[in-house]
């Protein structure tokens, strides 16, 4: 069963560094170049110095991102840029934004959680991870000694009488608070009160946790902990039994999750009849709009169909939209090529897509190249661009996939989920130490 416990955070002393908003940073995964310039110059203690330390001319092994990391977090620590909260806390986390023109807010808390491997314990992950990923965390735990940003997890909670206990707690309390590159506006109290982290630890100690994000920084604080086993340092009590996490309720009314549309560059350039060709009796097919642009209107289409197994395809060769449903006989198809993955997973939009149309169909077992885009604007800016020979609209998976899928033992496709928006880099580190 999980188990809970408050932590003594370290954090930010606004004293010094003025605004949270100049100093906290996206999770490392979707920093890219040119945001972490832009992070760079927002603040000299800005928090992505130890998230994503830059690569530099000369590095070696003295002298390094992580090396450089985890100069910036001893120093911040000793010149009290960075402070460690004086009493065991809970952090409640509210994340405000923008979703189809209407305003959300995901509320949950983060906390330390007792580590187990997964499939000893009650800890699911939903998608598969990669070897470079986790090395890369790991360098950086073991040269911080600190979990610098936190594991997204999923609970069950139909009454969502946590969220109840924790919103009595913060009544009436000013919240930390800071907003992001995108507009999101994150909100976050301590909690220190004994009796509220109890009743908390109470209601989710008989809970399962699902991995919503953060599979490979969870695989990694499992090998830290062995790690530090392995040197003899490891009490019971020890930190680095735990990791830090960030738990929503499933029932969540702010929790969302955005689809993720395809954009493949290495596969063969065909024409919609090309396609429909290759497709056989596996999906029903109908030309609906030509053109890039006409990607928005296909996509409300998409949606008021809501189904994994009706997708949209664009061929670039003739700049044709296809709307393709899949056939009793493609559901027979696809149950024969994915006889390893459970039901669900073989429903899935995204399973669909690249084992029954791309790898089999077009016949590209391994395509490269693909671009993962979440907004219709990016992927009508990748389509004009020409690069790209087909490209797909495709249905996010669920909260219901996630669960079902899970406690299966099985795991989605890679990029078959995105909850928006990612969670804040720099509230709160749990120290290792």
């Amino acid at each position: 069963m999980p188990e809970i416990q408050a932590f003594r955070g370290v954090r930010y002393d606004l004293g010094h560094v003025g605004s949270l908003s100049d100093v906290v940073a996206p999770p490392y995964d979707v920093i890219a170049p040119e945001l972490q310039n832009e992070l760079y110059q927002k603040h000299p203690c800005n928090f992505v110095r130890l998230e994503l330390n830059r690569i530099e001319p000369g590095d070696d092994e003295a002298n390094n991102r992580y090396t450089r990391a985890a100069r910036f977090y001893k120093s911040w620590r000793s010149q009290g840029v960075l402070f460690q909260e004086a009493d065991p806390a809970i952090y409640v986390y509210h994340q405000e934004f923008q979703l189809e023109g209407r305003t959300c807010t995901r509320r949950g808390f983060m906390a330390r959680m007792r580590l187990s491997r997964f499939g000893e314990g009650q800890v699911f992950p939903h998608e598969q991870t990669m070897s470079a990923p986790k090395f890369d965390r790991l360098m950086l735990t073991v040269v911080t000694k600190a979990n610098l940003s936190q594991i997204f997890g999923l609970y069950p909670d139909p009454g969502l009488e946590t969220d109840a206990i924790l919103e009595r707690a913060i009544a009436g309390c000013t919240p930390l608070e800071a907003v992001d590159h995108l507009g999101v506006i994150h909100r976050m109290w301590p909690v220190t009160d004994v009796a509220t982290i109890s009743a908390v630890a109470a209601r989710m100690s008989p809970k399962p946790i699902f991995i919503a994000d953060g599979h490979h920084r969870y695989e990694t604080a499992c090998k830290y902990k062995e790690e530090t086993y392995e040197s003899g340092f490891l009490k019971p009590d020890h930190p680095a039994n735990y990791v830090l996490m960030m738990f929503v309720a499933m029932e969540d009314p702010g929790l969302a999750i955005l689809p993720t549309h395809r954009l493949f560059k290495d596969v063969p350039a065909l024409t919609a009849d090309d396609l429909t060709a290759r497709l056989g009796d596996w999906f029903q097919t109908r030309p609906v709009a030509k053109g890039p642009g006409a990607a928005r209107e296909v996509w409300e289409d998409l949606q008021i169909l809501d189904s994994q197994g009706t997708l949209a395809l664009y061929t670039q060769k003739d700049q044709q939209w296809t709307i393709a449903e899949v056939t009793p006989a493609g559901r027979a198809k696809m149950d024969e090529l994915a006889i390893d993955h459970v039901p669900e997973w073989r429903e899935l939009g995204v399973s669909l897509l690249h084992r029954l149309i791309v790898e089999t169909g077009i016949g590209q077992p391994k395509p490269g190249g693909i671009n993962y885009v979440h907004l219709v604007d990016e992927l009508i800016g990748g389509l004009e661009t020409g690069q790209y020979p087909l490209a797909a609209l495709v249905m996010p998976a669920t909260v219901e996939h996630v669960r079902a899928i899970s406690l299966q033992g099985d795991r989605m496709p890679a990029k078959s989920t995105y909850f928006y928006p990612k969670l804040l880099s720099g509230l709160v580190v749990n120290p290792l130490e």
